[in-house]
């Protein structure tokens, strides 16, 4: 039997969007409530999968250890509820790969490994590209607006973060 999973994007769904890359340690601040989301999420059985292009990399702002040592404060607020993180390095000004959404390689590679059933899993994403990516490989999708986006042509609903998101994929389990 496949399993379910919830695809997050991090700036902006796990961690505050400040508008410009996050790789400083003052400006790493977690979603209020996010942790709890993600505690509910794995209480109800979702496989928990971190999809971020994080281009910063590839314009040489920060380094992967930065970005994982990210991942290891989510991890530690959310009581290690996160299974993985996916992110890609790249950046179109510099280099082009299918990891970068919106092309869906991230949830591919997921899909594989977690033997995910994607008509059972959600992306939770601050703009288009994440809904994208999810709908190209059959993940149902969930915008939270944000300065960049404020609607999408992929959304199943439009959330207010990623708390009310968790609300309404909750909520759809019971139909």
């Amino acid at each position: 039997m496949a399993n379910k999973a919830v695809f997050l994007d991090r700036d902006g769904i796990l961690n505050v969007e400040i508008g410009d890359y996050v790789y400083r340690n003052e400006d790493f601040v977690v979603v209020p409530r996010a942790p709890e989301a993600l505690r509910r999420l794995k209480d109800a059985g979702y496989i928990l999968v971190v999809v971020t292009n994080q281009g910063g990399i590839a314009k040489g702002l920060y380094t992967a250890q930065e970005v994982w040592q990210f991942h290891q404060v989510l991890q530690d607020v959310s009581g290690n509820a996160l299974d993985a993180l996916y992110y890609s390095p790249y950046h179109d000004t510099t280099s082009k790969s299918l990891m970068r959404k919106p092309d869906s390689l991230m949830f591919e590679r997921a899909i594989a490994r977690f033997d995910i059933d994607p008509a059972q899993s959600w992306i939770v994403g601050d703009a288009e590209r994440d809904l994208l990516a999810g709908h190209k490989v059959g993940v149902k999708g969930i915008l939270v607006p944000s300065h960049k986006e404020q609607n999408s042509t992929y959304a199943q609903c439009i959330a207010a973060d990623l708390y009310e998101a968790t609300d309404f994929i909750l909520s759809q389990e019971k139909k």
